[in-house]
């Protein structure tokens, strides 16, 4: 038995079809990236798989339940940590976790047992008599997941979990979701952080104008397009404007950017590009203080499969 099973799943809103006859499963214990841009049917598809929205075709299951027709059983097993905050600022962090438990029908001494040490995993017990509105951002967001953990959820869906956070916060939330890992938990993952997904994800699904344009293993994905390959290089006089345009026109260089103090060269045939770019700097009477070849990332994946335009890097894509 899958832990999510989706089949010819369609989503309508009028003339707008979001999600377009999309299938894929989750087994049991993975942890399942999906990416996309705005806009792409990330979120109308937890909803339809959280129970929130009806398809308008198709079908969804969560451990064999049909998500439409046996919804209680479904969301039994799962845990729904959505991307905008549901804590009630003028509660505590400890009534806040009693409300969520009781909306999952916990008992009272296992629903204490399991905020007590769910609030101590996410460094918040100490503060959880104080009302949530004097909570940093990263408190909050730290809270959200607690409740959603409350019940033991075999399945966890996450939107969105460490976008806006600070870096104690993002790091704390990344250890929380490898320990649910570690112990079994499938995980649902949204994310615009590319990297993490990297990092946490057994496989990602990319969700383009609510198709499923690709779905692999991070590494796999990224094998499929080894011509997007490149050559990062740092000199000893900096960056410049100037100096971008003149790498940018080295022979075998496709497109080449800056990312801080470097230049990064993308190209099919790295060795060429290293020896223009040492010819560049004797030529410029500069020196190449580092010099890195890099394969393809799972963001050039990404932006390979929907079209999307780079902008500011990683944090312009959703």
């Amino acid at each position: 038995m899958e832990a999510i099973e989706v089949s010819h799943l369609v989503k309508q809103f009028g003339d707008l079809t979001a999600v377009n006859d999309i299938s894929f499963s989750v087994p049991v214990g993975e942890t399942f990236g999906f990416l996309g841009p705005n806009g792409a049917g990330k979120t109308t598809t937890i909803r339809m798989l959280t129970g929130i929205s009806p398809p308008t075709s198709g079908k969804a299951t969560i451990f064999g339940h049909d998500i439409m027709h046996e919804t209680v059983a479904a969301r039994q097993s799962m845990g729904i940590v959505s991307e905008i905050s549901n804590v009630y600022t003028d509660l505590t962090g400890w009534q806040n976790m009693m409300l969520a438990a009781q909306l999952y029908r916990i008992g009272r001494s296992e629903r204490e047992k399991n905020a007590s040490e769910i609030l101590k995993r996410f460094e918040l017990y100490e503060r959880r008599g104080d009302k949530v509105h004097g909570y940093s951002k990263g408190m909050r967001r730290r809270l959200t997941i607690a409740m959603g953990l409350v019940n033991g959820p075999r399945l966890l869906f996450l939107d969105e979990p460490t976008s806006g956070l600070d870096v104690e916060s993002n790091l704390i939330i990344r250890d929380m979701i490898s320990d649910l890992i570690s112990e079994g938990v499938t995980v649902f993952l949204t994310t615009h952080n590319i990297e993490e997904a990297n990092i946490l994800c057994d496989r990602v699904a990319i969700i383009d104008k609510g198709h499923i344009a690709a779905i692999d293993a991070p590494e796999r994905l990224k094998k499929t397009i080894q011509s997007v390959q490149s050559v990062e290089v740092a000199f000893l006089d900096g960056t410049s404007p100037e100096r971008l345009d003149e790498l940018r026109r080295l022979p075998m260089v496709n497109n080449a950017r800056k990312e801080g103090d470097k230049f990064k060269l993308f190209t099919e045939d790295p060795t060429e590009v290293i020896g223009g770019v040492m010819a560049y700097a004797q030529t410029h009477h500069t020196r190449v203080i580092s010099m890195t070849t890099l394969g393809p990332s799972l963001e050039d994946v990404f932006v390979k499969l929907t079209g999307l335009q780079r902008g500011g890097g990683v944090g312009a894509i959703d």
